[in-house]
């Protein structure tokens, strides 16, 4: 007969689990909280008085004509930032893993732009688009190109495609990298040996693959371009001309802290988390799925 084996109780593992419980408690839940609350007040802008209101602000952003185009330019925005920096990050893993000698220094200044902050980013890809200053403004001329993202809000958009996509290549690249390293050299040995080519060797069996690295990078380019591009963005376009390039993030930001509309600005806030949610579930689901099979 099998004896039950009793462990000792230790606070170690809780003590241990406390840092990060206490930082998820007071800047994840207790902010999200507190704007899930507000969302359903409408506030003085000075914090002297608010009035309890129920979905208007929810009602609001549903009729308002501003906030559709935005949440469409945010769509728009985040899908060629994710097809942009996973199609580069795809090419450049590829090539590296082809690399013998040097790779490591290959490999090591494919990366370095992840560590560079995304305002840094942004004042970065500024300067070499500035319309008076800029390099890459001046060899534009010579092609009939007139730049000026000051003015044309489809420029604007570019720069700022531009500048979130080169941001997030490092990171897609890291991950392309192992996912590539993970596959069997016999496997691609024995379709070299068939007869097939470097193109459709990667196409039929590389590319395949590494499918649920893809999906899982998709995910996060997605949540990238909703929420962290929101300092490239400010430093390079500010949301302008006009509104071009204010995506949902950065509306909220403008709404709360520059309108000092407060219950409408945690309205939008509500709404971007519960897509930042459902991404995840769906990215959750599809890997439970990947297990089972």
């Amino acid at each position: 007969m099998l004896k039950r084996v009793h462990f000792p109780s230790s606070p170690l593992p809780y003590l241990l689990v406390a840092p990060q419980l206490a930082i998820t408690l007071i800047f994840f839940i207790w902010p999200a909280s507190q704007a899930m609350y507000q969302s359903f007040l409408i506030e003085d802008a000075f914090g002297l008085g608010s009035e309890f209101v129920w979905f208007e602000n929810f009602q609001i952003l549903w009729e308002d004509s501003h906030y559709h185009a935005a949440f469409w330019r945010t769509a728009v925005f985040s899908v060629l930032v994710a097809a942009l920096s996973m199609g580069f990050a795809l090419i450049l893993a590829g090539f590296a893993q082809r690399v013998v000698r040097g790779a490591m220094f290959y490999r090591t200044l494919l990366i370095w732009p992840y560590a560079i902050a995304p305002v840094l980013a942004g004042a970065l890809w500024v300067f070499m688009f500035n319309p008076t200053l800029g390099i890459l403004p001046y060899f534009l001329e010579f092609v009939g190109v007139t730049w000026n993202h000051y003015l044309n809000g489809g420029q604007a958009m570019a720069l700022v495609i531009l500048a979130a996509a080169w941001k997030q290549v490092a990171y897609n690249f890291l991950f392309y990298l192992a996912a590539m390293q993970s596959i069997p050299n016999s496997v691609i040995e024995a379709a070299a040996i068939d007869g097939a080519g470097p193109g459709r060797r990667f196409w039929t069996i590389i590319f395949p693959l590494i499918s649920p690295t893809t999906f899982f990078l998709l995910v996060i380019n997605m949540v990238y371009a909703f929420f962290e591009t929101f300092g490239i963005i400010h430093a390079v376009t500010q949301g302008g001309p006009g509104s071009s390039t204010t995506i949902l993030v950065y509306k909220v930001f403008n709404d709360g802290f520059v309108g000092l509309d407060l219950g409408g600005s945690a309205a939008q806030s509500v709404i971007l988390m519960v897509l930042v949610i459902a991404m995840t579930v769906v990215q959750f689901r599809y890997v439970e799925r990947k297990v089972e099979y």
